[in-house]
């Protein structure tokens, strides 16, 4: 159990990035979320907030943490600072230091989420410091989310439960303190096809699952080129959607026909395209460009998709955030929890002080110019938005 006192921020980071919540979708990799909820809770609730966990489904050792400051009886209002609690997996081996261990160099706090996003989580609350003893008006939320780097279960969690969280909310994913109000959503899908196995000698003892991954290949490839000339959004900086083929495996000899083969994509959809209807029309196209009855396609998602997400031009939250920062509002290629926050009738932005170039990768940081800055952005908001 953490002390009682609330530590100081550098030392909270610590704490957070000693405390392993990796989120994969490998078993053997995945852990769970609840030691570093344990951590934030004894810190907020030394804060006087009010601390809520909220079990995710079939997940015993993972949570959503609810965090309020403030009574009201506005359901609708107030302020959320959201953050994901999990990390991607890490290469061991290729860091300068343990990623576990906090460590500063160059100006800037090295470790595993300082920027991708643990990191969020100690300016949140060095803002609401200074809000603790005053009234609101409305109230203040610190969120925080599981597995928002593997299924989004945290996220979706929250979106079924369809409870009032507050007016408007502000994801503290890297995007180096620029307010982002769009971002492509996510798919990702396996093609699976089945064939039949057979000497290699005599091509019409099978049917070649090989083979008719190359013919589905080419389909893809069309129906991308298709999609990209139909749908274009000239406020991302690659303004079409992508599709890419990850990877495949398939077969086992090189004298046996290939009895089956499976090929894993992503897709990366525009606002206005809706991950249901492009797996509908990937499918169709699927089913009917293999003639040979032999052969048998199947097309699944390997976990839910994640819609895209777009925020109004004129939120009220989007025009102060643009007033704070200085920045006009941007878009950004990655996908966050936002659409799942906005589906909730909440205003919602992306907005926090690391750099994506910096998650995802060995020697993951920090810059310590950054800590300021966004604390005194969260100052305003809150002031804005609860005072």
């Amino acid at each position: 159990m953490a002390s009682t006192t609330l530590p100081d921020l550098n030392d909270q980071l610590r704490q957070l990035i000693a405390c392993p919540s990796v989120s994969a979708v490998d078993p053997a990799l995945d852990m769970g979320n609840l030691p570093v909820l344990e951590i934030l809770s004894t810190w907020l609730e030394t804060l006087g907030f009010k601390v809520e966990l909220m079990p995710i489904p079939d997940n015993p050792n993972k949570a959503n943490m609810i965090a309020t400051l403030g009574r009201s009886t506005d359901v609708n209002g107030g302020l959320i600072l959201s953050g994901h609690t999990d990390t991607v997996p890490y290469d061991e081996g290729r860091w300068q230091s343990d990623p576990f261990k906090l460590q500063e160099r160059e100006n800037r706090l090295y470790g595993l989420g300082t920027s991708d996003m643990k990191g969020f989580f100690p300016l949140a609350i060095e803002a609401a410091k200074s809000f603790a003893d005053k009234p609101l008006r409305r109230p203040l939320t610190i969120l925080a989310t599981a597995d928002e780097e593997s299924s989004m279960a945290g996220a979706r969690a929250l979106a079924m439960a369809g409870r009032p969280l507050g007016r408007f909310a502000v994801i503290g994913e890297p995007t180096g303190l620029r307010p982002i109000r769009m971002h492509k959503g996510i798919m990702m899908e396996a093609v699976r096809i089945t064939g039949q196995s057979g000497h290699s000698s005599n091509p019409t003892l099978g049917a070649s699952a090989l083979e008719a991954m190359h013919t589905v290949i080419g389909e893809l490839l069309s129906l991308r080129g298709e999609w990209q000339q139909k749908y274009n959004n000239p406020g991302f900086e690659i303004p079409v959607p992508t599709m890419n083929l990850g990877c495949i495996h398939g077969g086992d000899n090189p004298n046996r026909i290939c009895g089956s083969t499976e090929l894993q994509l992503d897709i990366r959809p525009l606002p206005g395209m809706h991950p249901v209807d492009l797996r509908a029309e990937l499918n169709n196209r699927l089913q009917n460009c293999i003639e040979d009855k032999k052969i048998h396609i199947d097309l699944a998602p390997l976990c839910p998709s994640t819609e895209p997400f777009e925020q109004d031009i004129n939120s009220e939250l989007l025009k102060v955030a643009e007033k704070l920062t200085g920045h006009s509002p941007e878009s950004v290629a990655f996908c966050t929890e936002a659409p799942y926050l906005k589906s909730m009738n909440i205003d919602t932005i992306v907005l926090g002080p690391g750099d994506i170039d910096q998650a995802h990768q060995p020697d993951e940081y920090l810059g310590l110019d950054r800590i300021n800055p966004m604390v005194e952005i969260l100052r305003s908001l809150i002031a804005r938005f609860c005072v």
